[in-house]
């Protein structure tokens, strides 16, 4: 090789972008040019050249170039070639560290740790990184699925609803009269709608961005060459989870829902898509693989449904709807035990319309990210509102923590804060939690006195949705596992139950900074009315069982017309 371009590959070894540009401007002085007399001659440019390097050395560039007046003439004045090797050597790179602040809040400097900073101050689900991520064997239609009055975010300040009901939605009136259909299946009727089986295995494998790479096949089933009047049916969305649809009568549908993935039971929630339909038709709507033996609709509660024509003319969202609606046992078996049935009602308001259906009022993890982003591209919330990523989920979905304070006038300051943790979704299926949790993330981000007073006084930390696979997938309890995560926050596997590991390993990190006030976790029950909570059971502790009713004692004084103090328990019964 020749001596040029040994010096260039020599060069080319480091690459750090600084040290490049400084080896150039070396050769630019003459260090490294063959003749001798390139700095011999020039007394003044040497001299220059030491103090660039020192001063370049001052700087916070991480390499410790040449001390000044370290090098001797002999130095400065070696071959080509042995210069560079010199400089090479000497260009390494010094401990350094952007991490460590020093404190001057006391009379001498103490390093200390600078603050995480915000990791996605705008989140973009365009981005490859923040798609969702759905197991791989899991088709996923590419339709995106918008509802008014789901986090539809103003950049003027704090998320406002588009839609909400003017007045409460009334109970269904039971008759006495509602038919209580039976179980028909395949055998005697036809199938209009069939997915996919998600579950190929009996666990979890891998997940990738948008499910299956298969193309997605049209599962609707029709007679070729006939027009059928059928209904036709789709839940391969985020939060869907019908998994098949029999016509059993002209306008009888008999409906299966799929099963938490990789599990045989958790059924209660449901969330499909309903067209070809027909106005003044009444249709009846069964579900038959329920299987709690109560539920809110033997009390008057009724499904929700969703017309897109509707929202596009009248600017109507979810609402209640249906009739003749009968929550009842229908005598058969799933691994022994006996199934209940949900069957209902319905006219639709348009013809050729597109509707949903759901349990309760849909809050995907999609719906989550929309939100966030709104909150974070919020430059009057940037002051006291900081979004990282807590962990990733079994799939690879990001599990967020907002941590939300007002600064602080000093370090002492800020540490005298007490913590307040809130989470919420551990169960996906329990969306009136997510709904609480961003109105309250609206209030404590707000501008009112008392959120200022609450942002001045603690510091919060918001994971939330906690279980955002099994959200995605339209699980109605379980993670990925297959398992309740609120039954495995004692867990040391942290790689099969990452998001409850890290919440719970970050509570501790944080009750070693500062007391932890209270820990508040959201959730949706399917039986019982208005609001309610658990607290913790302390035997043989008087003051902690005192501390434990004060919280449930305010709420009563403030909002005493949704929460008493009676529903309040500390004996856990599992429903």
């Amino acid at each position: 090789m020749c001596p040029a371009l040994k010096r260039d590959a020599e060069i080319k070894i480091s690459v750090d972008p600084y040290e490049s540009f400084m080896l150039q401007h070396l050769r630019h002085y003459g260090l490294f040019a063959s003749k001798r007399s390139a700095l011999k001659d020039s007394p003044h440019r040497t001299a220059s050249f030491q103090n660039i390097l020192t001063a370049s050395s001052e700087q916070d560039h991480g390499f410790i170039l040449l001390e000044k007046n370290s090098s001797s003439s002999d130095d400065l004045h070696s071959d080509s070639e042995g210069g560079e090797r010199e400089i090479h050597q000497r260009l390494k790179p010094a401990p350094r560290s952007r991490q460590l602040l020093l404190d001057s809040d006391r009379a001498c400097s103490i390093p200390r740790l600078r603050e995480p900073q915000g990791l996605f101050t705008a989140l973009s689900l365009s981005s490859p990184h923040r798609a969702v991520r759905w197991p791989s064997e899991c088709q996923v239609i590419k339709e995106e699925i918008r509802h008014i009055g789901t986090n539809t975010l103003r950049s003027q300040g704090p998320h406002q609803p588009e839609w909400e009901p003017a007045e409460p939605e009334l109970f269904y009136q039971p008759t006495g009269l509602e038919r209580t259909p039976m179980p028909v299946g395949s055998d005697k009727g036809r199938v209009v709608y069939l997915s996919d089986p998600a579950t190929k295995t009996s666990h979890f494998t891998c997940a990738c961005v948008g499910g299956s790479r298969r193309p997605v096949k049209t599962r609707t089933v029709s007679p070729s060459g006939v027009e059928d009047s059928a209904l036709e049916f789709e839940s391969r969305f985020e939060s869907g989870n019908l998994q098949k649809a029999v016509r059993v009568g002209l306008h009888d549908y008999e409906l299966t829902l799929r099963t938490d993935l990789y599990t045989t039971k958790h059924t209660q929630w449901f969330y499909f898509r309903v067209r070809n339909m027909k106005v003044g038709v009444t249709y009846r709507f069964t579900i038959v693989n329920l299987m709690k033996s109560r539920s809110l609709y033997s009390l008057g509660m009724r499904p929700l449904l969703y017309s897109e024509r509707a929202a596009q003319t009248q600017g109507l969202g979810w609402h209640r709807a249906g009739t003749n609606i009968k929550y009842y046992c229908n005598q058969s078996e799933s691994e022994g035990r006996l199934l209940h049935s949900l069957t209902w009602t319905c006219q639709f308001p348009f013809q050729e319309d597109t509707c949903y259906f759901a349990h309760c009022y849909p809050y995907t993890y999609t719906d989550l990210c929309r939100y966030l982003s709104g909150v974070t591209s919020n430059p009057a919330t940037a002051a006291y509102c900081r979004l990282r990523v807590l962990c990733h989920s079994l799939a690879g979905n990001a599990v967020y923590v907002l941590t939300v304070t007002s600064p602080s006038a000093g370090r002492e300051a800020g540490r005298a804060k007490r913590a307040v943790v809130v989470t919420a979704r551990v169960h996906p299926g329990e969306t009136n939690s997510s709904w609480v949790m961003q109105g309250f993330l609206e209030f404590l981000l707000g501008d009112s006195p008392d959120a200022r007073l609450l942002r001045d006084t603690f510091v919060f930390k918001v994971v939330p949705m906690l279980n955002p696979d099994g959200v995605v997938v339209g699980n109605y309890r379980c993670s990925l596992t297959g398992r309740d995560l609120n039954r495995n926050y004692c867990t040391l596997l942290r790689d099969a139950f990452p998001c409850v590991w890290h919440t719970r390993n970050m509570v501790k990190r944080l009750m070693t900074e500062r007391e932890v006030l209270m820990y508040c976790d959201l959730h949706g029950h399917s039986r019982k009315n208005n609001v309610f909570m658990y607290g913790c059971e302390h035997h043989g502790n008087a003051a902690a069982r005192l501390h434990e009713r004060v919280y449930p004692l305010m709420m009563s004084k403030n909002v005493g017309d949704k929460v008493s103090p009676s529903d309040y328990t500390l004996l856990i019964v599992k429903h």
